[in-house]
Parts: structure tokens; sequence; C-alpha cells
């Protein structure tokens, strides 16, 4: 027969027992909730927010701005005469600033044609896994851009409005793996003024762009854009980029060879004029170098 002091141990044991019990369960619980909040967004799909010229699917981080030097040399086919292009090089100065870690605004300036432009991204869904499984990214990107030429023809100007383009594009695309992402783009460019009747004011077009990361610090990028049937003059193709992204800290340098000379939309998707199997091919480069403000 149990003596009430033994009784008494016995009971405070059980209830300890179940305590412990109860606040593993607890604990077991708080780890499952935790586990299903945790969403996990995917990173790094593209080095920068270029594949090459398309915009790709990244964005400027919040607070962050991208200061970014563009360069396209002529023709290599120009031979030693132009040094394979170096004699004819164009330059675009950009800076991208992330105002949230989904919105991207823009500005920048070209050498060709003395073009000024603006544009905004926003991220309308994001890539992740977890308690919110999204399969793609998806981005909304508009942009403008005034050409400021003089007027070759002083009799005859050039309206503003006539200098004007906008682009509207999205941007869809899946981080497949750790080597290798692609992206869409369907793309609208309307010229308020073009140089035929014949051309089309407002030119439809779809981009596609690719990467596959060769080591922690390479990428190689591909893009093509595909302009539908008779929107253009005559002469103009679509323009075909192929290129390397280098990392280095701060830095990374994306070096490429494109048959397009412009570095902004209106340009590389409606005026692209250059013959791969010609030579007609330019080599360039873009810098890119953030700043956390």
């Amino acid at each position: 027969m149990f003596s009430f002091k033994a009784s008494s141990s016995i009971a405070i044991l059980f209830f300890l027992h179940l305590s412990i019990g109860n606040v593993t369960a607890q604990d077991d619980l708080l780890d499952l909730i935790e586990d299903e909040v945790t969403t996990e967004y995917t990173t790094a799909s593209f080095k920068t927010n270029r594949v090459i010229n398309l915009h790709s699917l990244e964005n400027t981080a919040a607070g962050v701005m991208d200061f970014k030097i563009s360069h396209r040399f002529g023709q290599l086919n120009g031979g030693f005469y132009d040094l394979f292009g170096l004699d004819n090089a164009t330059l675009r100065l950009g800076f991208d600033f992330g105002l949230t870690d989904n919105i991207v605004v823009g500005v920048g300036r070209s050498s060709l044609e003395k073009t000024y432009d603006m544009f905004s991204k926003i991220k309308l869904l994001r890539q992740s896994t977890g308690k919110k499984n999204m399969p793609i990214t998806l981005a909304m990107f508009n942009s403008v851009a005034v050409q400021t030429l003089r007027d070759s023809d002083p009799d005859r100007k050039t309206p503003f409005t006539g200098r004007l383009f906008y682009t509207h594009q999205l941007i869809v695309g899946r981080k497949f793996s750790e080597t290798f992402t692609l992206q869409l783009s369907p793309t609208l460019v309307h010229r308020n003024l073009t140089q035929t009747a014949a051309e089309k004011n407002t030119v439809w077009a779809v981009g596609i762009g690719t990467r596959y990361k060769l080591s922690k610090r390479v990428a190689i990028n591909g893009e093509y854009i595909y302009v539908g049937p008779d929107q253009l003059r005559p002469g103009f193709r679509n323009s075909l980029s192929i290129g390397f992204d280098i990392e280095t800290g701060g830095h990374v340098f994306q070096l490429h060879f494109t048959n397009s000379n412009s570095m902004i939309e209106k340009g590389f998707i409606t005026e692209t004029n250059g013959n791969w199997l010609d030579g007609d091919i330019h080599f360039g480069f873009n810098i890119s170098r953030v700043f956390t403000l």
C-alpha cells in the first residue's frame, strides 16, 4: 500500500510529464505554423535589371541607385580603317532608382539622336515558393523617349510631339534552376511620327531573353526580338544579341555582340538594320554600379 507521500510524488511527476508534453506539442505546432507562413521569393534570375538590351525580370532594390554606362561601338565589318568599330561609339548614361523592391524608375540620355528617356517598371507577381507559391515573375514596363536632334532643314520644323516615342511592355519569366532563366517580353512601341506613310505608328513585337549561369560570377545571356510583319520599312531586321555578364564586387560588366546600335526600346526594336551574316555586328558593354542612398 502506497503512502500519501509516495502518491503525492507520483502525482507531481505525472503532472510534470503532461506539462512537458503539452509544451512540446505547442512548440511543434508553432514550428508548423512558422513553416506555413514562410514565403521564399526567387532572386538573381539575372545578374542585373537588363538582359542585354531588354529589361530583365530583376529590379533595382529599394533605396538603391544603379548607375549604368552603356557603349555600342560601330560595326565590326568596318575593318581596320574604323578599328573594327571603335571609331564610331555611341553612349548612354542612365540612372535607375528603386522606390521599393517592386517599383523602379529611371532616366537616361543617349548620344544616338541625342535622345532622353525615362521609364518605370513595376513587378506585379514575384516567383516564390512556400506559403505563397507563384511559378512566374510578371512585370509591367513603360517608357517615353524624346529625340532632340536639330532639324536638318530649318524651314521644316519637327513638332515636339513628333519627337516622342512610347513603349509598353510586359515581362514574364521564370528561373527554372540556379543556372537557367527564361523570359518573354510582348511589346508595343508607338512612334508619333514615322519617316514614311507605309510604316506603322504602333509596332508590336515579342522579345525572348535567357540566361545560363556558367560559374558563381559569370553568366551567358542571349536575346532575340521578333517584330511582326509589314510594320517597318524594308531593310530593318530583328534584333539578335549574345553576351556575358561578369560580376566583380559592386560592379557587373556586360560584354556583348549585337546587330542593334540603339540602347533604348524605340531604337533596338524598330530601327535595327544590321545583318549578322554580313558582319553588321556591334561590340558593346554595359557597366552597372550600385549605390545605397
